[in-house]
């Protein structure tokens, strides 16, 4: 399958931070790190983070609209970010840390110009939006240290992340406002236990333990996408178990110390549902980790569903 490909521009704040929510999801080709909005020619990091130069941090992306269209970059985007500060990101200030969706093309304008109008009326924030909507000019790749630096310092980037109010403001304003009434109502019991009240069903009793059909497993919550049958394995415990999930952006893990053991839980990041554990026993040529899960976490899509559905970008893993 040949790539249409297309480019898009995103500034929101430290550009460590923005690679992340855009580089594992279908249809995106290339994430880079870079900067954009200034008045020289191939600034450097220094020269940019003493404002001198005009320009902002800012991300590169290239990705195939027929796959991932511009409408659901421009979601990704707006919840990585703080959209109502003027003076910087979280505790990174100044005018090289602001926010800014960059346009190569009318219909881009169109629409980011729209998401910008629709988050407004949303009323989820309660101060203006300032995220500026230009044309995209120049960008300058960063240093080779900054490309892919959640990989190269992962303790640090994540340590980066969590103190700097990055995390903690997305939580706040985009977490799933549950309602535990409509949940009792629409989970079964065990359902509701286990992602509300983090119980652990019995092994082999779930309904995806011995699933085999290609498709997708999704929060039984939220929706969000989680989990793909490509990674799916029989792992003898009694409980599906994968090898990763579709994203790594798309859950959280937090340290479980109930039952008198020191476990990895893993939870969704929309839904906050509890999800099961993640163990370092998996298959070794897939990277050793198992991502052990309750079947009543999950609710699963099938291939032949995914666009009916609305997770169709997904339809190309299976393709």
């Amino acid at each position: 399958m040949g790539q249409n490909k297309a480019l898009a521009m995103f500034a929101g704040g430290c550009f460590w931070c923005m690679v992340t929510p855009f580089e594992e999801m279908p249809g995106i080709i290339s994430v880079v790190s870079g900067y954009t909005g200034g008045h020289t020619e191939n600034p450097t990091y220094e020269e940019v983070c003493s404002e001198t130069t005009g320009h902002a941090e800012a991300v590169q992306i290239t990705y195939d609209p027929d796959i991932f269209p511009y409408e659901r970059l421009l979601d990704i985007f707006w919840r990585q970010i703080d959209p109502t500060d003027a003076g910087g990101q979280f505790h990174d200030r100044g005018s090289s840390y602001r926010t800014g969706i960059y346009y190569y093309t009318e219909e881009q304008r169109k629409l980011a110009e729209a998401s910008k109008e629709a988050l407004e009326k949303s009323g989820r924030f309660d101060k203006p939006i300032v995220t500026e909507i230009e044309p995209a000019g120049p960008f300058y790749p960063a240093e080779e240290y900054h490309q892919d630096y959640h990989k190269k310092n992962p303790y640090r980037y994540k340590m980066y992340r969590k103190g700097s109010g990055r995390d903690a403001f997305i939580a706040g304003h985009w977490k799933l406002k549950k309602d535990q009434n409509e949940l009792r109502k629409r989970l079964s019991p065990i359902q509701y236990e286990v992602t509300q009240n983090n119980a652990t069903e019995r092994p082999f009793t779930g309904e995806y333990w011995d699933h085999t059909e290609e498709g997708i497993y999704v929060d039984i919550v939220s929706g969000e996408p989680l989990f793909s049958s490509k990674d799916k394995y029989d792992a003898g415990c009694g409980w599906p178990s994968f090898t990763r999930p579709l994203q790594k952006s798309a859950i959280t893990e937090h340290m479980d110390t109930s039952h008198n053991m020191v476990r990895i839980e893993v939870r969704s990041q929309e839904g906050d549902s509890h999800l099961g554990h993640l163990f370092d026993d998996g298959p070794r040529d897939k990277g050793g980790l198992r991502y052990c899960i309750n079947s009543a976490s999950l609710r699963f899509v099938p291939k032949d569903r995914l666009e009916e559905e609305g997770y169709g970008q997904y339809r190309q893993l299976f393709d």
